[in-house]
């Protein structure tokens, strides 16, 4: 016989009870941001939130009268039947890709193993690089408003130069595609000779740049402890240099200093005329 299955225990039933509450209260709070949200959106007080509607019934009107249009169906029948061909045909389209994920699966993996370590490094190092910036970044947004407010007029007078020229433009596209659409099969003939010709190039030379990079390996290899010793002596020639760079650098800014106060007397001087103002730099 088939055993009774027990009932919950009085703790299950108050603990189901509690997390379907919590959960039923998180997602009347939900809506309620949400209501609110569209409400703040659509408020009716400035006219804004019915202007916003009628503007997005008059686009999805159009859009729907576009996708009624003879081209937008024969572009639709046309993609329809490629997916039915794709289908259809002897290889299924998930083949390839099967194969490539397999491909990429057996040889990136050891590569990203590998590089694991110094992709967190670099990544702690860029954090800490956002981080030790992040004072210029007022300065850096500021900026970009400046920019885009100072580009706000080109862009609408090129708004409205495009807008009055429209035939020419018309006439533009016309002359190009008239042009273009017979060189198209030209073109792709000469790119399936130039891609023959590519790979026949490839196959020559790659054993001699295999050839070329063992030999330049070995002569890393080789030259390895003068390239090491060197880095030794500039990294030590900087530690040496270091002290009077940053001497020069200290008296370089109490310069620009004490000639900013002198500039900025001159320019603003002060209303009390019987102060004088002296910087010496030390």
């Amino acid at each position: 016989m088939a055993t009774i299955p027990s009932l919950p225990s009085r703790d299950d039933v108050l603990r189901m009870a509690r997390s379907t509450t919590d959960i039923t209260g998180q997602l009347l709070d939900t809506a309620g941001n949400i209501t609110r949200i569209a409400i703040n959106t659509l408020d009716p007080r400035d006219g804004s939130g019915a202007e916003a509607l009628r503007v997005l019934r008059r686009t999805t009107a159009d859009l729907a009268e576009a996708s009624a249009s003879p081209q937008a169906q024969e572009a639709f029948y046309r993609m329809v039947e490629t997916l039915t061909r794709l289908g259809a045909g002897g290889t299924p389209v998930s083949e390839p890709a099967q194969a490539l994920l397999t491909v990429l699966g057996e040889n990136l993996l050891p590569v990203l193993d590998a590089v694991e370590p110094a992709v967190e490094e670099f990544a702690a190092v860029l954090g800490e690089l956002v981080e030790a910036t992040s004072p210029l970044l007022p300065a850096g947004a500021g900026l970009a408003a400046g920019l885009a407010l100072a580009l706000v007029p080109v862009l609408r007078a090129a708004a409205e130069v495009l807008r009055d020229s429209a035939p020419e433009l018309h006439r533009v596209a016309d002359a190009v595609t008239t042009t273009v659409t017979p060189l198209i099969p030209l073109q792709a003939a000469l790119a399936e000779r130039a891609a023959a010709a590519g790979a026949d190039l490839a196959r020559a030379t790659l054993p001699a740049l295999a050839d070329l990079t063992e030999a330049a390996a070995t002569s890393a290899k080789a030259v390895r402890p003068v390239l090491v010793a060197g880095e030794e002596l500039l990294v030590a020639g900087l530690e040496q240099l270091q002290p009077a760079l940053l001497a020069g650098a200290a008296h370089a800014g109490r310069v620009a200093r004490a000639t900013a106060v002198r500039v900025s007397a001159v320019v603003s001087p002060s209303g009390e005329r019987g102060v004088v103002v002296a910087v010496a730099a030390g």
